[in-house]
């Protein structure tokens, strides 16, 4: 059946149902922040489970760096409107604040309400802070942080506050008090998290021998082949390529990039101008078929492996976007270019839902 099938989505409304009349969604008789980890190679990132603010969204003060497509915010608005729920939650970043990472490390002293391993190998670690004046002291340290960064999940934001805005409009009695004010998200502080390299590869190479093809790479960068023994980009303006069973390090030229400009500075810009776009005649990445996109996560051996097999000509792998980057992109009202960053692990959903009828 199509996922966008009435039937779909009322399904889900009925799985939602029976989840809490079995007993296994269980509301809690108070307001509670809780704390969820998770853990991927070794390493952990701690945030907080909470209440964002539809109006702080409206206004601004929870800052984006992507466009969103109408198609898909109305997809996820039908989910949330049929549960009169949020069942997954939004990926933010915050500025880092000392007294927070203090609480964080306070209460995940204690044992973790749920701690599993999933079978993708990640874990996931879960808090409950049931705590008065702790919950109190949060919200006030909450409140004193001028803005939330959208790190992952653009749509699901929109879709949960253009929800909430909804019900304002079409409530009469509306105080702004009621619980679709909210809508639930993890707050991570932003040394907490990695970007994950989002990589290239490219059908062709635009009617271009090899040779034509690494002599005009030459006039932007700085050519170096590495051989057979794959390469990864060591640094912001450092790139690996690998071609015809080659890996390169391409190092972009003095002149070739704005250092000041949030935009041109970043590593996707730079490829995109000068090799996608200058020399292979890719303009529109969201719609030009010759290119496609791999995630970090699933590392260069699956560039070698697509290029190797034939289906593409050449493969970049480019060196990850910083959370500074972005919250400077987002404060400074840019919009990242497509298919910029990648957040892993991903939020899991149903460890906690926020409900937005009281």
């Amino acid at each position: 059946m199509d996922e966008h099938d009435p039937q779909v989505y009322a399904k889900a409304h009925e799985n939602f149902d029976m989840f809490q009349q079995q007993g296994w969604l269980v509301s809690d008789p108070e307001p509670r922040y809780y704390i969820y980890a998770q853990t991927m190679d070794g390493r952990t990132q701690y945030g907080f489970v909470v209440a964002a603010n539809v109006e702080d969204y409206m206004e601004g003060r929870i800052k984006k760096h992507e466009l969103t497509r109408s198609d898909k915010e109305e997809d996820r608005m039908k989910h949330v409107r049929v549960n009169d729920a949020n069942v997954e939650p939004v990926f933010f970043a915050f500025p880092d604040n000392e007294r927070l990472e203090a609480i964080i490390r306070e209460v995940t002293a204690g044992q973790a309400e749920y701690d599993f391993t999933a079978p993708d190998g990640f874990g996931h670690h879960f808090w409950v802070i049931d705590s008065p004046e702790l919950i109190s002291e949060i919200t006030d340290l909450f409140a004193k942080i001028p803005y939330l960064y959208i790190a992952d999940g653009h749509h699901r934001t929109a879709a949960a506050a253009l929800v909430g805005n909804e019900k304002a409009q079409n409530n009469p009695a509306h105080t702004g008090e009621e619980e679709y004010n909210y809508f639930l998200a993890v707050a991570f502080p932003a040394s907490h998290l990695k970007i994950i390299d989002y990589n290239r590869v490219v059908k062709d190479l635009n009617g271009l021998s090899t040779e034509e093809f690494l002599e005009k790479l030459k006039k932007d960068f700085e050519v170096e082949e590495k051989g057979s023994e794959t390469y990864s980009p060591c640094c912001l303006h450092n790139f690996s390529m690998y071609l015809e069973g080659k890996w390169y390090s391409l190092t972009a030229k003095e002149g070739r990039y704005d250092d000041k400009d949030p935009i041109g500075v970043l590593d996707v810009t730079i490829s995109s101008d000068l090799i996608l776009r200058d020399i292979l005649g890719i303009t529109d990445l969201r719609r030009d078929k010759r290119i496609d996109f791999v995630g970090g996560i699933r590392g260069l051996g699956e560039l070698k492996r697509r290029v190797d097999s034939g289906e593409m000509a050449v493969a970049f792998a480019l060196y990850p976007v910083t959370m500074d980057q972005l919250m400077n992109i987002a404060d400074t009202g840019n919009i990242m270019p497509p298919k910029t960053t990648w957040f892993e692990p991903k939020l899991r959903s149903g460890l906690v839902i926020h409900k937005l009828s009281d």
